[in-house]
C-alpha cells in the first residue's frame, strides 16, 4: 500500500511538472509575451493577471453592480428582489437577517465574480481561455475550439462558457446553463436558470482591458442588462494570485467583525 501511494505520489507530481513546463511554453511563445517586450497591446492575447480597479460608479461604495441603472424587473424578479437580504448596498440589513448565499460559502456565480477588486489571472491554451480568480481560488474554462453552446445544458453554479474572437479584437463570451442558487450581483439582484451572459474583453492598450457584461433573462427583468464599462488593469509579472478560499469560521469572523458592525451603512 506505501509504494501504491508513493507511486501515485510521483505520478501526480510529473503530471503538475508537465502542466507547468507546457504552460511556461506557451506564454513564450504567445504574441503577449512578445508584445510586453515591445509595450505595446498584442493581439488575440489577455494573458496576465488582471484587477479591476477602476469603472466603478460614484456612490456605489466598495462593492459594485452591473451599473447603477437596473433595468425593471419582473414581477417575479421584484419579489426576489425584495426577498434577498443582502449585507451590502441600499438594502443592507442587519447580519443576522442576511441570507447572501456566499456567508455559506456557495459558490460566488456569474457575473458576480467578476466585479470582486481581486486579481484575476487569464491563461490561453490550445481550444481555451482558462480564468482564475483569486477569490475562492476559483478556475472558469472558456471553450474557444469553435464549439457551440448545448441546446440543453445541465444547470451549473457558473454554466457553460464559449468564446470567439471578433475582427476588431474584442473577445467575446457567451455563457448559459446557470443554476438559480446565486445572485447577480452583492445587491441582492436575482437571475434564473434562463440567464444567458455575454462578456466582451477588449485590450485597449498593453496594460487595460476593458470588461462590458450583458443579462439577459426575460424570466427576471424586463429587457437586457447592460453594465457600465469595468476597467482592468494588467498587474506586474511578479503579482501572485494569492490563496484566498472561502472558509466557514473565517466567513463567520467576517461576519462578526465586519458586515454586522457595517451592517447598517448603506451606500447612497
Amino acid at each position: 500500500m506505501r509504494n501504491r501511494h508513493v507511486s501515485s505520489i510521483a505520478a501526480a507530481a510529473a503530471v503538475l511538472g508537465f502542466l507547468s513546463l507546457a504552460l511556461a511554453q506557451t506564454a513564450q511563445q504567445s504574441p503577449g509575451a512578445k508584445a510586453q517586450k515591445a509595450g505595446v497591446a498584442p493581439q488575440h492575447d489577455l494573458s496576465g493577471v488582471w484587477s479591476y480597479t477602476v469603472g466603478v460608479p460614484k456612490g456605489q461604495g466598495i462593492y459594485a453592480t452591473l451599473s447603477k441603472d437596473v433595468p425593471p424587473r419582473t414581477a417575479w424578479g421584484e419579489t426576489q428582489y425584495q426577498t434577498n437580504k443582502p449585507g451590502y448596498g441600499p438594502k443592507a440589513t442587519d447580519a443576522a437577517d442576511n441570507t447572501d448565499p456566499i456567508l455559506q460559502c456557495d459558490p460566488t456565480g456569474l457575473p458576480r465574480v467578476l466585479l470582486y477588486f481581486h486579481p484575476v489571472e487569464i491563461i490561453q491554451i490550445p481550444g481555451r481561455v482558462l480564468q482564475f480568480f483569486e477569490h475562492d481560488h476559483l478556475w472558469r474554462e472558456i471553450w474557444t475550439d469553435g464549439r457551440p453552446l448545448p441546446k440543453d445544458p445541465d444547470p451549473a453554479w457558473y454554466g457553460y462558457s464559449v468564446g470567439k474572437w471578433e475582427r476588431d479584437g474584442t473577445f467575446v463570451v457567451d455563457t448559459i446553463g446557470f443554476n438559480d442558487k446565486t445572485w447577480a450581483d452583492f445587491y441582492g439582484n436575482p437571475h434564473t436558470e434562463d440567464m444567458h451572459l455575454t462578456e466582451r474583453y477588449q485590450r485597449v492598450d498593453h496594460d487595460t482591458l476593458n470588461l462590458t457584461i450583458t443579462l439577459d433573462d426575460p424570466k427576471a427583468y424586463t429587457k437586457p442588462w447592460v453594465s457600465d464599462t469595468k476597467i482592468w488593469k494588467l498587474e506586474p509579472a511578479a503579482v501572485n494570485v494569492e490563496e484566498a478560499f472561502c472558509v466557514p469560521s473565517e466567513e463567520d469572523a467576517f461576519t462578526k467583525q465586519i458586515r454586522k458592525p457595517g451592517a447598517n451603512i448603506t451606500n447612497k
